[in-house]
């Protein structure tokens, strides 16, 4: 099915590449999720194989990918385990947003993607417990002060995702001095930095989201590197699209996992397998019809994100995509443990993994109610700037 949204040499090569990883990647699954363990060694064959610096700029040595491109790439690794795709996720989607926009300056641009290019992987860390999600524009608690040409931070940050092996935490912080908020670069070995391992929860429990802890951390007045235009902690932007990505690639695996078991599973109350039965194919269709929906929508909101003249007239795309991917990954899974039948709640069989993986989606920003309101914001400007006037003849 992924196969219709194939483009090129580059990124079937990379498929290709990744393909090596699928067995070993879903067989560790399993025990990641009962143990609530991180999975140090798929990042570790991760950043082997260059996957780390596929969304860095050719011009810094990087493999260039476009937004389309990591979304392939994405989508592939979060059907071979969503811990893991969601994890590395976010440094992709961190790196290919800082330098499309060339947020920083030129210096710290250059001496990052040195870092990138040796294996370096980033997060923004944003969320705090006290303002909930980052895109609702609530006020970092984590501040930063000026002393002696240094930056000082102190604060706490939860779901920091990929925690354990993070080389770089992009911090949001309350500049009390610049009455604003700025982010800043932290090194992992940084003096006063600390992960509370505190990740347990239901759902992608092999994401390692624990809280940084910053006591009195100390960095050069240059690793403040951003301070943003926008009001909130979080910036809504194509290069998100990498996230409902992994939850598509999730959905994929449960619809796969459906599709063999319903071409195998041949009860003695009737002749040959199940897949024969209309009740069955009608799931199965049903499934397909939810990620080519989906698909279609991701992809083609990539595409618009990509065009210089589309983008400038694309408004809620994005959002519209995330809301469709989450929403049809979480029905693709539905529909295959009905399919399976009370065999699919058996802790052995990954389609249990997956009902609760996936559900993790809702969570990521932007979450469905601002969707929704933004949809209706949207269409209500539109009719007042034509004058309260409908398109009627």
């Amino acid at each position: 099915m992924l196969e219709v949204f194939i483009k090129n040499s580059k990124q079937r090569e990379w498929l290709e590449r990744l393909t090596p990883l699928e067995v070993e990647f879903k067989q560790r699954s399993a025990l990641i999720d009962e143990e609530g363990s991180f999975p140090h060694e798929n990042i570790q064959a991760l950043r082997k194989i260059g996957y780390t610096k596929v969304t860095l700029p050719e011009e810094f040595g990087g493999s260039g990918f476009s937004l389309y491109d990591a979304i392939l790439v994405q989508e592939t690794l979060g059907s071979f385990d969503g811990s893991t795709a969601l994890s590395i996720g976010w440094t992709l989607m961190t790196v290919g947003e800082l330098f499309e926009n060339r947020y920083w300056e030129p210096e710290k641009l250059a001496f990052f993607a040195e870092e990138v290019n040796n294996g370096a992987i980033i997060n923004r860390a944003v969320s705090e417990v006290a303002t909930g999600s980052p895109i609702r524009g609530g006020r970092p608690g984590t501040n930063a002060k000026q002393l002696d040409g240094n930056w000082v931070i102190n604060g706490r940050k939860s779901y920091t995702t990929c925690s354990p092996e993070l080389d770089y935490f992009l911090t949001s912080s309350w500049i009390e001095e610049k009455e604003t908020v700025g982010f800043f670069l932290i090194p992992k070995d940084a003096e006063g930095l600390s992960i509370e391992e505190n990740w347990n929860v239901i759902a992608m429990r092999g994401t390692g989201s624990h809280d940084l802890v910053l006591k009195n951390v100390v960095v050069d007045e240059s690793d403040l590197v951003e301070i943003p235009s926008y009001n909130t902690g979080f910036k809504l932007n194509g290069w998100g699209l990498l996230i409902p990505a992994a939850y598509l690639g999730i959905a994929q695996a449960a619809r796969d996992f459906a599709l063999h078991f319903a071409n195998t599973h041949s009860p003695n109350s009737i002749k040959g397998t199940i897949a024969g039965l209309p009740n069955v194919q009608a799931l199965l269709g049903e499934m397909d019809l939810e990620l080519y929906k989906a698909r279609f929508a991701l992809y083609c909101s990539a595409e618009a994100y990509m065009d210089e003249e589309r983008n400038k007239t694309i408004t809620n795309e994005a959002l519209i995509a995330k809301h469709i991917v989450t929403n049809s990954s979480i029905t693709v899974v539905d529909k295959a443990m009905r399919l399976v039948g009370a065999k699919s709640l058996q802790l052995t069989n990954p389609l249990q993994r997956y009902y609760r993986d996936v559900r993790a989606g809702l969570h990521n920003p932007p979450m469905d109610d601002l969707t929704i309101t933004k949809l209706a914001q949207t269409a209500i400007q539109q009719y007042e700037s034509k004058g309260g006037k409908n398109n009627e003849n």
